[in-house]
């Protein structure tokens, strides 16, 4: 496999990886959230926060989230890949609707269909990742 095509490869996986991951992130911390009171104190806010296993899961999303992103990053510029990963909106408010029971108003659905139509088009155009060291020896 030529390399060109494998360093495509990555950055498919790596962006399809980071979508996924942003958005479990999201709505774990959707979740975790919902047990805090609604005006807390800070010290209150830290009590949640440590009784809340979540926490703990949502800052090692986080962690691999940001592992993840220097990888992609190695491969593909910054303005094809954020462009991508905000597929991950689309992805929260539609599982949140489905998992958490949320609705949608009318400017979110917009929001999403102008998501949706900028990811479309950045994906139709040439962008060109520089090749990392290691691609390029």
């Amino acid at each position: 496999m030529p390399p060109r095509s494998q360093a495509s490869r990555k950055v498919f996986f790596g962006l399809a990886f980071a979508i996924v991951l942003d958005t479990f992130l999201q709505l774990l911390w959707k979740s975790a959230v919902a047990d805090i009171p609604s005006q807390p104190t800070l010290w209150q806010t830290l009590q949640s926060m440590a009784r809340q296993p979540l926490f703990l899961l949502v800052g090692l999303l986080m962690a691999g989230q940001a592992c993840n992103w220097v990888v992609v990053l190695d491969h593909t510029d910054l303005s094809y890949a954020h462009a991508i990963t905000s597929l991950s909106y689309v992805s929260v408010a539609a599982l949140s609707v489905l998992l958490l029971g949320e609705s949608l108003t009318v400017p979110q659905d917009l929001g999403i269909a102008l998501i949706l139509l900028g990811v479309w088009f950045v994906g139709k155009s040439d962008h060109q990742g520089e090749p990392s060291a290691r691609e390029a020896a």
